[in-house]
């Protein structure tokens, strides 16, 4: 009997131990994970990461983030490894390709699988270089490319010079091509770009020639339109193309959040007559679009929230350039 007894407790316990591990295995699931926005976006490089909010009830065997140019990338794509633990993480995502749209998740893995967090977007930049040499970061903006930076070229993209006018009365007569500095101060090239006449703009005024690197041109009208529409309107793109902060642009900076990357900068203008007005305060931009003989639409932006939407202007007068890529 009692040898009976001994033989009925071990199989009792053993059907415990055995009934406890299979809880243990039925309760076990895959972890959770929420991915971070992507930021710190370079040529070939970005910075995301994400949280593991629970194991799933059994220990993490890694987690990271995996990338692809491909929606809902796995750990089958590439993939970093963060190593073990819940809480959040950072991971630096490399050697990506300029310019290319790439789709991101954090996952987190345990026994009972893989799960990922929510999918995020971005582009990486890239840069374009003018026959000059001068290097200008670019972003896409829906389906366009732009400079992030105003141009700053000095010759036409077949090497010929543009005149440089630096006297009032030189630049109120001008019936042909022609930049200046603002305040003809050469320590606003770098930060501010030229300041070009609408002639230089244009085709038919400057023989035929392109202002813009190879492959890129002055925007018309319809280009403008498209990025502004894409936004969301005049009132709502004003904000997400103009630089944050108050570096360049005078208090209050209003709305501004350059979520587009297009960086804008309040590079002023120079008037028909040659004066030089605006800086801090707007940024104006020419499209190569007439509207009627002597006059051209432009878009501008303004400290205050104004802007966003096209005006006539004179053709003499002196605005900013940013090129876009050719479809």
């Amino acid at each position: 009997m009692k040898v009976k007894s001994r033989i009925s407790g071990t199989l009792i316990c053993l059907f415990f131990v055995c009934f406890i591990n299979s809880c243990r295995k039925d309760n076990t699931r895959a972890p959770s994970v929420v991915t971070t926005d992507a930021t710190d976006i370079l040529l070939t490089s970005a910075v995301s990461g994400g949280n593991v909010t629970n194991d799933g009830g059994a220990e993490l065997l890694s987690k990271g983030v995996c990338w692809s140019i491909s929606e809902e990338p796995t750990i089958e794509n590439d993939k970093t490894d963060e190593g073990t633990g819940t809480g959040s993480f950072t991971s630096k995502v490399i050697n990506l390709t300029p310019h290319n749209l790439y789709y991101l998740r954090a996952y987190a893995t345990n026994l009972a699988g893989t799960a990922y967090g929510g999918q995020v977007s971005f582009v990486t930049t890239g840069t374009i270089t003018d026959i000059e040499g001068n290097v200008y970061n670019i972003t896409t903006i829906g389906t366009q490319t732009w400079m992030k930076e105003n141009l700053r070229a000095t010759q036409f993209s077949n090497g010929t010079s543009i005149p440089l006018v630096t006297s009032r009365l030189e630049w109120y007569y001008l019936s042909g091509p022609g930049y200046c500095w603002y305040d003809n101060n050469t320590n606003n090239i770098k930060t501010y770009g030229a300041l070009y006449n609408w002639y230089t703009v244009d085709s038919k005024s400057n023989g035929n020639k392109n202002l813009c690197p190879s492959g890129w041109h002055v925007p018309n009208e319809h280009d403008w339109s498209t990025l502004i529409d894409f936004l969301g309107g005049d009132s709502i793109a004003v904000g997400k193309l103009k630089e944050t902060g108050e570096d360049h642009w005078q208090s209050p900076n209003t709305l501004a959040s350059d979520e587009t990357g297009f960086t804008a900068l309040p590079g002023g203008g120079r008037d028909y007559n040659g004066a030089f007005y605006d800086m801090g305060r707007f940024g104006h931009w020419w499209s190569s679009t007439e509207f009627v003989s002597g006059g051209a639409w432009s878009w501008f932006l303004g400290y205050d929230g104004s802007g966003g939407y096209r005006y006539g202007r004179f053709e003499q007068d002196g605005f900013s350039v940013r090129c876009i890529k050719n479809e």
